[in-house]
């Protein structure tokens, strides 16, 4: 579903990303793990098209994401870190936007947008400014309007950002529920126990590259560390040169 080769991307002296190559098939959780300045987030911008790479390619369900935009940001949803929302619009008009724009054919859109506001605790505000909304609101109200247009794939940078314990548990469940009936998520989080939790596979990237790949109990056979994942990410991400394990087939 998720198709990456060679890919390499430089701002001035820095090499963010260096020839990165990943898989990543329909229907897996995969969590892109690695410190600050890794070259997480500007891996994503590439793959959903808000940054062009200096070489290499991307493809999201077999549309390159360079010589065929429409097509692949049609199948696909992404929630930044610090996303950006019509503060002037309340959230039925601002769902009703974005429905909009991905062209949404739903029988009965105006009852799928209610019913998605009270899943998500947002009735009694459906009403409201988005600019009169908490952080926390504005977030779940981004989940509903990134679903919207049932993306195949979706892109998540920090999924937990401002979030109460059940925003959290809710968040989670939807996520692996999503993924049981066949959609892919490529996730970022600093939150290593949140990656241990949920991930299918875990990729960790350091300096540009990815130094780790492969599921949690492959990434402590590779390393020779039978602790847990952040002991696991903190001895390989530890060094100016990070020591790479050998991925998996």
């Amino acid at each position: 579903m998720i198709s990456i080769q060679h890919l390499n991307k430089r701002f001035g002296s820095v090499q963010a990303v260096n020839d990165l190559s990943l898989e990543i098939p329909a229907g897996e959780l995969f969590c892109f793990l690695g410190p600050n300045g890794a070259g997480k987030t500007t891996t994503i911008k590439m793959m959903t098209g808000l940054l062009r790479p200096d070489s290499g390619t991307i493809r999201i369900g077999g549309f390159d994401i360079q010589k065929q935009p429409v097509e692949a940001k049609r199948i696909m949803g992404y929630i930044p870190d610090m996303p950006f929302l019509y503060e002037k619009l309340t959230p039925v008009e601002f769902l009703k936007f974005v429905a909009g724009l991905y062209n949404v054919a739903h029988p009965d859109l105006s009852g799928h947008i209610e019913s998605s506001l009270s899943q998500f605790g947002l009735q009694e505000a459906r009403n409201a400014l988005i600019g009169e909304l908490s952080h926390g609101m504005r977030q779940r109200l981004l989940y509903i309007a990134t679903f919207i247009h049932a993306p195949r794939v979706i892109f998540i940078d920090e999924p937990l950002i401002g979030l109460d314990p059940h925003s959290i548990r809710m968040i989670k469940n939807l996520l692996r529920a999503k993924v049981r009936d066949g959609m892919t998520i490529l996730l970022t989080t600093h939150i290593l126990a949140l990656a241990e939790d949920i991930a299918d596979r875990i990729g960790i990237i350091s300096g540009g590259r990815l130094i780790a790949l492969g599921k949690l109990g492959d990434l402590r056979t590779q390393s020779g560390d039978k602790g847990s994942l952040e002991d696991i990410f903190l001895n390989l991400t530890a060094s100016p040169t990070p020591q790479t394990l050998n991925p998996e087939p």
